[in-house]
């Protein structure tokens, strides 16, 4: 069997597991919620609601904390890190860890997405099966990326979308060969969940109306607007978590933030779960029943003051979905950012008709354009989210719009963002991305590696003729300086003797201290790569030092940085 072969056959069975496990987690999820919701009475207050969320999120901490040894918290940009930064490997612990822990989040209340979780999970089923099969990171990589494509299609239904989440959001780059792997794990993802639970979708919507281009004036103001709404989304998050993690104990977390998003869901109960029945009515036109189990608003009837509960909604889901994951539950802020785009189209397309102005906008189609502008702002993936909504909508009436307002939203987003939310939370726990393909496998290269120990130190307190001593049996022309305690004190090229190293007077004379001077950098053997290239071409320099808490360690110079980096792409492009 060729190699190729080998690797769709793979690919195939990493998307039935990735589809069978969002299967089970959907269903799973359903069914508590039915469990817990289904004989909620609409004319009296359900104070259920308070306790639900801290329910969930306590059974999920203590279940990853004390039985998986895997709490719960972020978990695409994990994925992001493990390809980038330890050669595509995930602990195995997640092929199912997520699947129980964010099964009781979501199912109690937890304003969060299940769509991370199954990433999570399909992408562990992949990078496993490339261990099992002792596969190199390259292709542990493509089966990740297999993984994410096989839960994204089964949950959604969207095998198109599902492919290109899994290109431009999971994998670096792609070439032909590594396309045809992720259609047939996306393929197989979708295949399973038709035959476990049928043509059960998210959204059972057919659009109805047709697209008018004389609503490009609004789209172009709700792709404005759904980008701003992009920006708030990521920076109350960013802002929410770090407020949860300022709290220190987790038990307080756990306990005042189970606390507040159950008072949250009391208040507003569209905030409970995904949130995905609430826009199902909403596309459905019947708004008025999403506040229907809220025990203080449901019986609005005034049009402004409905507006006004969605605007609430929306303001506060971002805080919530934080909130969630702080406080120790499971999920992602993937569907977060669907509801609140759908929130968004609804309340502009609602309070534009209002007032009975010239064409009369679609509230089910400014719903779903929104759903696709808000997710192209928070996650910088402005294809993925047209692809998506234009799949859940079963055809591409709306493909003008889409294409549009998830352009303008994710343009409008990175002019004052440039990095996803994804990014942004991996930059709050001090990690980093590469921007390229190429700063990856300059990153790869540690300090460690390449340091040069082969110049010869010199004392202080030495003389001239000391120095030209170990010229004489040198082949390099730097000499570093480190005294008696192995501090580097300073360093002397032969540039710098040249003059003066044949005057036996001051050879006697002249002591290594005079002539020694600062190097023109320094590098720390904790530095990476892309730091310390920024350092060479800073000084100039071709060789800098190394220090470790102060003590000389050896040189680094460029020619081995640069010819350590082209072995290392031969050696990938022959993978």
């Amino acid at each position: 069997m060729s190699n190729q072969t080998f690797i769709l056959i793979l690919s195939g069975l990493v998307g039935i597991g990735s589809g069978l496990a969002a299967v089970i987690l959907k269903q799973t999820v359903h069914g508590i919620q039915h469990f817990l919701t289904e004989d909620f009475y609409k004319e009296y207050a359900n104070f259920l609601y308070i306790i639900y969320p801290l329910i969930g999120i306590s059974i999920a901490y203590l279940i990853g904390k004390f039985i998986l040894k895997d709490v719960g918290g972020h978990g695409i940009p994990d994925i992001l890190f493990n390809i980038s930064k330890k050669s595509s490997l995930i602990p195995r612990v997640k092929m199912y860890s997520r699947v129980i822990t964010s099964a009781f989040t979501v199912g109690f209340g937890g304003s969060v997405g299940l769509e991370a979780p199954m990433v999570v999970t399909g992408s562990a089923i992949g990078s496993n099966t490339g261990v099992l099969m002792h596969l190199n990171s390259k292709k542990r990589s493509l089966l990740i990326g297999c993984g994410a494509a096989g839960a994204i299609s089964a949950i959604f239904g969207a095998p198109i979308g599902a492919v290109i989440f899994a290109i431009e959001v999971i994998l670096m780059e792609i070439s032909t060969a590594s396309f045809i792997p992720l259609l047939i794990a996306s393929v197989m993802g979708s295949i399973t969940s038709l035959l476990l639970i049928g043509k059960e979708s998210l959204f059972n919507f057919q659009i109805e109306e047709s697209f008018q281009a004389i609503h490009m004036p609004h789209y172009l103001l709700l792709g404005i607007i759904c980008g701003m709404v992009s920006l708030y989304f990521s920076k109350m998050v960013q802002s929410t978590e770090q407020v949860m993690e300022d709290m220190g104990d987790q038990w307080m977390r756990l306990l005042y933030g189970g606390a507040f998003l159950g008072f949250m869901v009391f208040f507003f109960p569209p905030i409970y779960g995904e949130g995905y029945d609430t826009l199902n009515l909403l596309i459905e036109g019947n708004s008025g029943q999403i506040l229907d189990k809220s025990p203080f608003f449901s019986q609005l009837e005034n049009p402004y003051l409905i507006f006004g509960f969605l605007v609430i909604v929306i303001l506060l889901k971002p805080i919530a979905s934080a909130v969630t994951i702080g406080a120790g539950g499971s999920g992602g802020i993937f569907a977060p950012s669907l509801y609140v785009g759908g929130l968004v189209g609804f309340a502009f397309a609602y309070f534009y008709n209002l007032f009975d102005l010239p064409y009369h906008l679609p509230m089910a189609h400014f719903t779903l354009v929104a759903m696709c502008g808000v997710m192209a702002g928070v996650q910088h993936s402005p294809l993925s989210a047209i692809f998506l909504i234009a799949e859940i909508t079963g055809g591409y009436e709306l493909f003008i719009p889409l294409m549009f307002v998830s352009a303008i939203s994710s343009s409008t987003a990175t002019y004052f963002q440039k990095d996803s939310l994804y990014k942004l939370q991996l930059k709050a726990q001090g990690k980093q991305l590469p921007e390229s393909k190429d700063q990856e496998l300059l990153d790869a290269i540690s300090i460690e590696n390449v340091i040069e120990k082969d110049l010869l130190p010199i004392d202080p307190e030495s003389k001239l003729k000391d120095l030209i001593n170990l010229v004489k049996i040198s082949k390099r022309n730097i000499f570093p300086v480190v005294d008696q305690e192995g501090i580097l004190r300073g360093i002397i090229t032969l540039d710098d003797i040249r003059d003066i190293m044949f005057d036996a007077e001051k050879q006697d004379s002249i002591m290594v201290k005079q002539l020694m001077h600062s190097p023109p950098e320094i590098l720390l053997d904790t530095e990476n790569m892309q730091s310390a290239m920024e350092k060479f071409e800073k000084s100039g320099a071709w060789n800098l030092p190394v220090i470790q808490n102060g003590r000389y360690l050896g040189f680094v110079s460029k020619s081995r940085i640069f010819n350590t980096y082209r072995n290392r792409l031969l050696r990938q492009k022959l993978q």
